[in-house]
């Protein structure tokens, strides 16, 4: 029997503030929960480090080269191929509670799901309750995107109306007689970093670790000394980097809450047995890392590309740790083996169904991801206000900080190409956090793994549409004009 599928994707959350991952500060018994039931997996990646790209990336099996899907507003077209149409031909009946605009262009959405949008949408002046900072615009914290304490009442903001609606469609919508598919894409864990009682006190500042300090990283790209310098970070003390992880917490807490609802939901209709669950995120998040926050589009670190994914439903095996490295674009190939699903366009994802099973065998020798943006791409990025701006100011003034940049991770190592500025090599064993750039001392693992990257760019340059075209279409002779 094919099962149904919930794609539950929070945006931006690191795979490190997750209990099951290793925090032993994070209260997040739901995902905790859900991973003791399926598979983490503990060496997974998304193929971008920036919202947009990664989310086309996962719904179309892609990396971002491959359609030039590199920017926040180049979505997926109509006649681009898409997950969720993709189950939908498939006989499942397709829900898309919310509005995240920032993947499908206009009509793609509509075409894509048999629902989408709100029940009930967020309550009026939830955005402006939700994004008015604590202090003054100028402040050190504002200047970290922290915007401090939400109140003591439940705020009804776009995640809060999205799961409502999500458990008011498993209610009352999702049909009994055909499998069905929820993509429920919230806002949080994304700045500003904000929560409401009882999460933004969850967590003891106290305890918090701190960050991974601005002078650990060596050798590492330009971009960082350069972002850290437009917003004055250096100006933070270690209380306020632990008020921002702390509260960053708070929204992983929040979320976590939300994806019980969502499965308790789901217990509710009798579904759980035949439920795949899937959470994932796009990327994730710097949180004070190598003294930065928020994310660089040309930024490889781990604690923006690493992948929370877990999975759990039928053929998983329980309380299963996934070694192995795997690829977000896996997860279309995934979906489609469930649903039985026909996949007419070339992809690069490899089902993680054996994986799910327990076997051990070597999914990938490497997993790939990429970012940034050529010189002469420089009138197509963001133009961003409000506290992005200094952000995207920079970019404008000094696009070699945003060049073009593509991470190959083994095992063993990590390797990082950059257009605009020498290569780099990280020891993942001896170095995980990958904050010391080894590559002048090793050019023997820097030239395979360069050969390696292009290789594997070559082989990914495009993809041929599966449906040809008449090499000689009819056409109508003579002039064309007005008469």
């Amino acid at each position: 029997m094919r099962p149904n599928i919930v794609l539950f994707m929070p945006d931006q959350l690191r795979a490190d503030a997750l209990g099951c991952f290793g925090n032993d500060i994070a209260h997040t018994p739901h995902v905790d929960a859900l991973a003791a039931r399926g598979a983490r997996f503990a060496d997974a990646w998304s193929q971008h480090s920036v919202c947009g790209p990664s989310r086309v990336s996962i719904m179309t099996g892609w990396y971002p080269h491959v359609g030039g899907h590199r920017t926040l507003d180049n979505l997926l077209k109509p006649w681009e191929p898409n997950l969720l149409r993709l189950l939908r031909d498939a006989g499942y009946a397709v829900a898309m509670p919310g509005h995240r605009g920032d993947v499908f262009a206009p009509g793609v959405t509509e075409a894509s799901t048999d629902f989408c949008g709100f029940f009930e949408p967020p309550a009026p002046g939830a955005a402006a309750r939700r994004y008015r900072p604590h202090h003054g615009d100028d402040h050190r914290l504002t200047r970290a995107f922290w915007f401090g304490p939400g109140g003591d009442e439940l705020c009804v903001d776009f995640d809060e109306a999205t799961i409502r609606t999500t458990e008011r469609w498993l209610s009352e919508y999702a049909p009994r007689d055909q499998p069905w598919a929820l993509w429920v894409p919230l806002m949080f864990p994304h700045p500003p970093f904000t929560v409401e009682e009882p999460w933004f006190s969850q967590h003891d500042r106290r305890a918090v670790p701190l960050p991974i300090a601005a002078t650990a990283g060596r050798g590492k790209s330009a971009f960082m000394d350069a972002y850290r310098a437009a917003y004055g970070w250096d100006e933070l003390s270690d209380d306020d980097r632990r008020e921002i992880v702390a509260t960053y917490y708070g929204m992983v807490s929040r979320v976590d809450w939300q994806l019980g609802r969502v499965l308790e939901a789901v217990d509710r209709i009798g579904a759980t047995d035949r439920t795949a669950v899937v959470f994932l995120t796009d990327h994730g998040e710097y949180l004070g890392d190598f003294g930065l926050v928020e994310k660089w589009p040309s930024g490889l670190d781990p604690c923006l590309t690493r992948n929370p994914l877990v999975v759990a439903g039928p053929g998983v095996k329980e309380g299963t740790t996934v070694d192995a490295l795997v690829e977000l674009v896996d997860v279309l190939a995934t979906c489609c083996e469930w649903a039985e699903a026909d996949v007419g366009h070339t992809h690069f994802g490899r089902s993680l169904t054996p994986l799910l099973g327990g076997s051990a065998a070597r999914h990938r020798d490497a997993a790939y991801c990429e970012g940034g943006f050529r010189r002469t791409d420089a009138a197509l990025l963001e133009r961003a206000g409000w506290v992005y701006q200094p952000k995207s100011d920079l970019q404008h003034a000094r696009p070699e900080l945003v060049g073009l940049a593509i991470a190959r991770r083994t095992e063993r190592h990590t390797y990082v190409w950059r257009v605009e500025e020498p290569e780099e090599l990280y020891d993942r064993v001896r170095d995980p956090c990958e904050t010391t750039n080894i590559a002048s001392g090793a050019p023997e693992i820097v030239r395979e793994m360069r050969d390696a990257t292009f290789r594997w760019l070559a082989t990914t340059s495009d993809v041929v549409p599966w449906v040809a075209d008449p090499r000689f279409p009819e056409i109508p002779h003579g002039p064309r004009g007005s008469s």
